[in-house]
């Protein structure tokens, strides 16, 4: 009499692993992939090019390209849209930081890196952890530099208290968007394709917003749009953070959009990661 072995489907084998991991080891293996995406980056310093340059270019290039025009809609001059687009950029550098996350963690599979992690006894979820962890510090440098020149223009920061509230729910909102992007990059063929996508995604987003420019003067129909794209709650949010304003609906809107995000997200992100083949 012959015997059969029965064997569990791999899905079913990573999430028996998974479950033998405690917490506090989730924790130490999240920690040092943390640590190895930091020698990488240091390895690699161009790579922080987007995160150190994005945030000069785009300020100075609003500032006084636009300034003027926008700000004599706004009724002041290049002053008035400094303290109206500054805060609103943070909205910008959490959507285009979080498409990093994607091309990086794409181009980490296409290099066989990510295979070896997935032969590893760690917890699966935490080298997406430690992606997002590492990708919320090129966020909070990227903000810092864009608030620095910020300032130089001419930003008057009324509120500190604000600033870094405003600093934290870009930050929660933007892990929320990388969730999306980690999908991507676990989904797509190439980073390009990632990137392209991301760029089809981000461009109606951010300019159909008010990060940029008051949503009064656009056609009805695309002032419609902005009332539900969640880049304008959360640029309305800093804001009236950092300048004064109502806030309390802008913030819970943020809020919510960056649970439902995270709550649908991340479960496919780890699901994906881990029956990619």
């Amino acid at each position: 009499m012959s015997s059969t072995t029965l064997t569990s489907p791999p899905l079913a084998q990573d999430q028996e692993a998974d479950a033998r991991i405690g917490l506090r080891a989730h924790v130490r293996h999240t920690g040092a992939l943390v640590r190895r995406n930091l020698l990488w980056i240091r390895q690699d310093p161009e790579s922080m090019f987007d995160a150190v340059l994005m945030p000069i270019v785009f300020t100075l290039l609003f500032v006084y390209v636009f300034g003027g025009s926008i700000g004599q809609a706004l009724g002041g001059g290049q002053d008035q849209y400094v303290q109206y687009v500054v805060p609103g950029m943070m909205a910008m550098m959490s959507m285009n930081i979080a498409m990093a996350v994607g091309t990086g963690f794409n181009q980490d599979f296409q290099n066989g890196i990510m295979d070896r992690f997935r032969t590893l006894p760690i917890g699966q979820g935490s080298v997406l952890f430690a992606k997002i962890v590492v990708e919320l510090m090129r966020l909070l440098i990227a903000t810092t530099i864009m608030m620095i020149v910020g300032v130089l223009v001419g930003f008057d920061i009324t509120s500190w208290g604000g600033l870094f509230a405003a600093v934290g729910l870009s930050a929660l909102f933007g892990t929320a968007i990388m969730w999306i992007f980690l999908v991507l990059g676990v989904s797509m063929k190439s980073a390009q394709s990632v990137q392209a996508m991301g760029f089809l995604v981000l461009m109606p987003l951010q300019f159909g917003s008010s990060i940029f420019a008051p949503t009064k003067s656009m056609p009805g129909w695309l002032e419609a749009f902005t009332d539900y794209n969640p880049l304008s709650s959360l640029a309305d949010s800093a804001r009236g953070l950092m300048v004064g304003g109502p806030v309390a609906h802008d913030v819970w809107v943020t809020v919510g959009w960056s649970a439902l995000l995270t709550l649908v997200m991340a479960p496919i992100a780890i699901h994906k990661f881990r029956t990619k083949s």
